[in-house]
C-alpha cells in the first residue's frame, strides 16, 4: 500500500475512533455487562475493524460493523465461556449495596439481560439501548425483519418473567 494512503487510512480511522469512542464503549458495555470485559471487547473489536477499514466502502456503516464485530466477538467468548460452566442446583443470591432505585433498577436490569441467549441480548441491545429501529437491527444483525420482532417477542417474555421473579 502507497504510504500516503496508508496514512490517510490511519488518521481516518483514528478521527473515527476519537468521535465515536464513546458510544461504542456504551454498546459494548451493553453487550457484556462488566466495565472491563466491555473495555476488551471494544478494543479487540477496533483492531478487527482497523484491517478490514479499508473494505467498508460507506463509511456511515462503520458503527453497524463495528457494532457486528463486538456482537459476534461477545458470542465467541459466551460459547468458550459455556464450555466452561458447571451446571448447578443452588443459584448464589446478589445483593445490591446502593440503595438508590435507578441504580438497583439497573443492576436487576443488567443481571436479567445475562440470562439471554446472545442473539436475543444483541436484538435487545440494538432495538432498546442504542434505539435502533427493527430494519436498522436487521441489517446490522443480518437477520429478516420478522425474524427481529419474533427475537425481541420472546426476549421481552422472557425478561418480563425473570423480573418477576
Amino acid at each position: 500500500m502507497d504510504p500516503r494512503k496508508q496514512r490517510t487510512t490511519v488518521l481516518e480511522f483514528e478521527e473515527y475512533v476519537r468521535t465515536r469512542h464513546d458510544a461504542l464503549l456504551r454498546s459494548a458495555r451493553r453487550l457484556v455487562g462488566d466495565p472491563l470485559d466491555a473495555q476488551d471487547l471494544l478494543q479487540i473489536a477496533l483492531l478487527r475493524t482497523y484491517r478490514q477499514w479499508e473494505r467498508i466502502a460507506d463509511k456511515r456503516l462503520a458503527d453497524a460493523y463495528l457494532r457486528r464485530v463486538m456482537i459476534n466477538t461477545r458470542t465467541e467468548w459466551w460459547r468458550a465461556r459455556k464450555l466452561e460452566e458447571i451446571p448447578t442446583a443452588h443459584i448464589p443470591e446478589v445483593s445490591v449495596k446502593d440503595t438508590s432505585d435507578q441504580h438497583a433498577d439497573r443492576a436487576l436490569l443488567t443481571e436479567v439481560l445475562k440470562r439471554l441467549t446472545p442473539k436475543q441480548r444483541s436484538v435487545v441491545v440494538l432495538r432498546y439501548c442504542e434505539q435502533m429501529t427493527t430494519f436498522e437491527t436487521a441489517a446490522t444483525l443480518g437477520m429478516a425483519p420478522g425474524t427481529v420482532k419474533s427475537t425481541l417477542h420472546r426476549a421481552l417474555t422472557q425478561l418480563r418473567q425473570e423480573i418477576a421473579r
